[in-house]
């Protein structure tokens, strides 16, 4: 079955970078977008960034374009976050997701903490 498994959150000063991987099982990773989705405490759930398939082409919600960069290594069926200049705002579990016929599918999640 399809699983996704985040991993690469933890405790980070402002200013900081943290990269957080997503590996994908189950499915034809190379055949799927996939995003990465933020939930901070009291909000709702966000999108965060997209990548395509086979094309890798991107976007990113405004409030991180130009410090996060989403990537994807088909051979490896992982997608990475990479993510710099971080602010307390950022302070979220980080969730990657993908559409499988017609299902979502969610990772269990990484908490990402951004403190002094």
């Amino acid at each position: 079955q399809v699983q996704l498994v985040e991993s690469g959150g933890g405790l980070v000063q402002p200013g900081g970078s943290l990269r957080l991987s997503c590996a994908a099982s189950g499915f034809t990773f190379s055949n799927y977008a996939m995003n990465w989705y933020r939930q901070a405490p009291g909000k709702e759930r966000e999108l965060v960034a997209r990548i395509t398939s086979i094309g890798g082409s991107t976007n990113y919600a405004d409030s991180v374009k130009g410090r996060f960069t989403i990537s994807r290594d088909n051979a490896k069926n992982t997608v990475y976050l990479q993510m710099n200049t971080l602010k307390p705002e950022d302070t979220a579990v980080y969730y990657c997701n993908t559409r499988w016929y017609g299902a979502i599918y969610w990772g269990q999640g990484t908490q990402v903490t951004v403190s002094s």
